[in-house]
């Protein structure tokens, strides 16, 4: 059975803070994928009308404020409201003065017995020390009180499925798996700017309901004749002609840009990671479903995409296209007498073989 993503953990965490009756006295919410926790922080900050929030809401930072002063907050009640929010962001950063201030062990105790009127939510990049008091004290295990969720960035390979439950619960679009592929493909795992080309393309549709390929390629080609998406299938193709045909055509439309095969390397990185993981599983003997299972993705015409995908190339392959693609950052990072589409066209040759 997979194990739990940063996708799981955030619809959980967002349950239960809206859930009057699920609800924790304490969040504590870590780890590398800012979108999650940011959102996060929102749906708590929301559990307070605008109207009250003057008196009844703290959004603080831990190097500029004490632990005394956050739990002094935590521990008021609210003022001509039924609850008050407290939110410290930076939360390790939280250290009292030789005058005084506490210590952030001090949050051992509060987690206890922390106010039932308070929600606290503690953002950091990283837990508490586990072995210490206060790290043993804001674990969800250890604590009934306590809710505590550690949000990794996502694997590339989980990326369609969020791009399409994302625009069907922010827009009301239905994306198809393939556009949703492309999107992820093409902007990776930097889920901030993934959600804004994904309400690009659905601000683009209008009141069209579903997202296709075809508007996919209108706004992240930029209108160009061809885009990497068309590359990409050229080159699974393994039609050397075809590919270097448009990846010239490309380097005229951009003027042969050094971006371009910045760009173009970080997206096919992406697709052969892709390819990359279910060649390994296969190596392993693991059935088209247990590879499903086992990188988690739960839509199975998106599996389908990438399936097919990594059915055109062998693992053996693998070292020699990614070593392909770091040597093609390189260069175009300066690291290399040859120009641009010297370059470009080297990568697209090194992959096909």
């Amino acid at each position: 059975m997979a194990k739990p993503t940063s996708i799981d953990h955030f619809k959980n965490a967002r349950n239960s803070i809206r859930s009057t009756e699920y609800r924790k006295p304490i969040y504590y919410f870590y780890g590398e994928e800012r979108f999650f926790i940011d959102r996060l922080q929102a749906e708590i900050a929301a559990l307070i009308p605008d109207e009250q929030k003057d008196f009844n809401y703290d959004l603080l930072y831990g190097g500029e404020v004490s632990p005394e002063g956050v739990l002094g907050m935590a521990r008021s009640y609210p003022m001509m409201a039924d609850m008050r929010v407290v939110i410290v962001r930076d939360f390790l950063k939280l250290r009292g003065t030789d005058q005084g201030g506490g210590h952030i062990s001090d949050f051992e105790h509060y987690a206890k017995n922390p106010n039932p009127s308070t929600v606290l939510c503690l953002i950091d990049k990283k837990a508490p020390d586990g072995r210490t008091s206060v790290g043993k004290s804001l674990k969800s295990n250890n604590n009934a009180k306590v809710q505590e969720y550690e949000f990794k960035a996502l694997p590339d390979y989980l990326l369609t499925d969020w791009a399409i439950e994302w625009a069907s619960a922010q827009y009301g679009k239905s994306i198809d798996p393939q556009a949703a592929q492309v999107l992820a493909q093409l902007v990776g795992n930097n889920l901030q700017l993934l959600s804004t080309e994904i309400e690009k393309v659905c601000t683009f549709v209008d009141s069209q309901e579903r997202v296709t390929i075809d508007h996919v390629k209108k706004i992240i080609g930029s209108y160009r004749e061809y885009s990497v998406i068309e590359l990409k299938e050229a080159i699974f193709q393994r039609n050397i002609d075809k590919s270097l045909g448009i990846a010239e055509q490309m380097l005229l439309k951009s003027n042969a840009d050094a971006g371009e095969v910045i760009k173009s390397v970080g997206f096919f990185y992406r697709v052969f990671a892709d390819v990359w993981q279910i060649r390994r599983l296969m190596e392993k003997q693991l059935s088209k479903s247990q590879i499903q299972s086992e990188l988690g993705i739960r839509n199975s015409y998106v599996f389908n995409f990438k399936w097919k995908d990594a059915s055109q190339y062998q693992l053996a392959e693998m070292p020699r296209i990614f070593e392909a693609l770091m040597d093609a950052d390189r260069a175009a990072k300066g690291f290399s007498t040859l120009d641009v589409p010297s370059i470009y066209l080297l990568l697209i040759k090194r992959i096909i073989g």
